[in-house]
């Protein structure tokens, strides 16, 4: 794909990202021609395929782009929309690569899209079309647990993903691992506990990451903590509702604006996450919730602490960008600020914690997942009971020597051993905070780097070329 169709695909704050890279290839210490081979998508396949439907054929068009195999499997979500293109995915598939290679999971980047509007079609005719597309990419190598592994995105989610596991597993009966081929499954299908939070619990550990920061947290004039800081969050769709619901209950942190299409919810004492999900799974919108205002994305400029844009593309652009006050933007989605308006925002002092890093809690689980599919065992069941004995002997060693007892309350905490979930949010905060670690280094070393974005793009983009380079690129 050229350079140019691949920035105009972008259009958001990525685009400067990668436009600045290039100038800095060289000081970096990456040639600037495989700078340029990076940027590129290796390849992208177009499937056209019929299901006979409502008594008559409809043709549905499909796409999965590979952008880069310096690792093998390419991961990358397939989504269900109206308005996907191919430029669209390849952009999505290098972001994927950039992606991965910043939180150090072995995959390439890819992407996956098929053209259609989920709304339109029953539960039934959409497992039809989904089987027939899993059909499609298999007879291709698309779907394969050793060389591309989809996962949802916009318009799809587990019950998508059931289908298509299921799908290829009819087609490659004999296959040992063919539940590898797709993440974000149900439990009972091969999914993995926390795969569904997993994008918000993310959010949550990458912003404790850059609260324990001190050197970068004085650059916002916020005090320490995540405590009592007031948050606007914009979308309460999953990656939203779970970011704002740790956020609160674990972190103290007021969210006193939830911005959604039908309107927002201002509570400036702090919106009750839980009931709000509820009551907007109960009636498909937060009219007539407590708080209830007819205003929408003109709140992200109201005075707040955090601002996390967690629904779609494009919320901040340069027409409202100089009027966001609040000195920390968090992209829980995909390229919220354009291009323009991150420029503006970087000449105002904020500080904006990049999508690439803070929304990669969903395909750190997912790589977990694909991990527990290629062991056929649920983390923590060889070692659980181990771990709990070990604890157990040595509390009650501690006892008999000291003659006092161990405080109940922390008595369970310190026998009971690492359930699943348990341990893939320990290696899903682990992954969060020591790339942080790396990014603001990587932000505070270098007088060109001005922001955590590029300094995010340069770690990924040097990791991606230590691997080409490795291959004998």
């Amino acid at each position: 794909m050229a350079r140019k169709a691949f920035l105009t695909s972008i259009r958001t704050s990525f685009e400067q990202a990668i436009c600045t890279l290039e100038a800095l290839g060289h000081d970096i210490g990456v040639d600037k021609g495989l700078v340029n081979q990076i940027f590129s998508a290796n390849s992208t396949y177009v499937v056209r395929f019929g299901v006979r439907l409502r008594g008559e054929m409809h043709t549905f068009t499909g796409y999965r782009s590979v952008h880069s195999e310096h690792f093998e499997p390419v991961k990358g979500g397939i989504r269900y929309a109206p308005n996907v293109k191919q430029n669209e995915v390849e952009a999505l598939a290098a972001l994927m690569s950039f992606k991965c290679a910043l939180v150090e999971v072995p995959f390439g980047g890819a992407k996956g899209g098929l053209v259609i509007d989920p709304r339109k079609w029953s539960e039934g005719e959409l497992e039809r079309i989904t089987r027939r597309f899993t059909q499609e990419l298999s007879k291709r190598d698309l779907i394969s647990p050793s060389q591309n592994v989809p996962a949802p995105d916009i318009g799809t989610g587990e019950r998508e993903m059931a289908w298509i596991a299921d799908e290829y597993l009819k087609l490659h009966p004999a296959e040992l691992n063919a539940w590898a081929c797709v993440t974000g499954k149900p439990i009972s299908r091969g999914g993995i506990e926390g795969r569904t939070e997993a994008t918000g619990r993310g959010i949550q550990y990458a912003l404790r990451a850059f609260f324990d920061n001190t050197r970068d947290l004085k650059k916002t004039g916020l005090s320490s903590g995540l405590a009592k800081k007031r948050v606007i969050v914009q979308g309460l769709g999953n990656v939203g509702f779970y970011a704002a619901l740790f956020l609160s209950t674990e972190d103290d942190a007021i969210v006193t604006h939830v911005i959604e299409r039908s309107g927002s919810i201002v509570n400036q004492n702090g919106i009750n996450i839980q009931k709000l999900r509820d009551y907007i799974n109960t009636n498909g919108t937060v009219e007539g919730f407590p708080g209830f205002v007819p205003e929408g994305t003109k709140l992200l400029e109201e005075q707040t602490d955090i601002l996390i844009p967690a629904a779609k593309e494009l919320v901040i652009t340069e027409t409202n960008a100089s009027s966001i006050k609040a000195p920390l933007i968090v992209e829980a989605a995909n390229g919220p600020i354009s291009a323009e308006a991150d420029k503006i925002l970087l000449d105002m002092g904020k500080i904006i914690i990049p999508d690439m890093y803070a929304n990669a809690g969903g395909v750190t689980v997912s790589y977990f997942e694909w991990i527990k599919n290629l062991s056929h065992i649920r983390f923590g069941r060889m070692q659980r009971r181990v771990e709990e004995a070990r604890f157990g002997a040595l509390i009650e060693g501690i006892t008999s020597v000291t003659g006092a007892k161990f405080p109940k309350h922390l008595e369970k905490r310190a026998i009971e051993g690492g359930k699943e979930i348990d341990l893939v949010r320990s290696g899903l905060e682990d992954t969060m905070r020591s790339t942080y670690e790396v990014i603001s280094e990587t932000w505070n070393s270098h007088q060109d780097i001005k922001d955590l974005r590029m300094a995010a793009m340069i770690v990924a983009i040097k990791r991606i070329a230590q691997s080409y380079s490795s291959m004998g690129i």
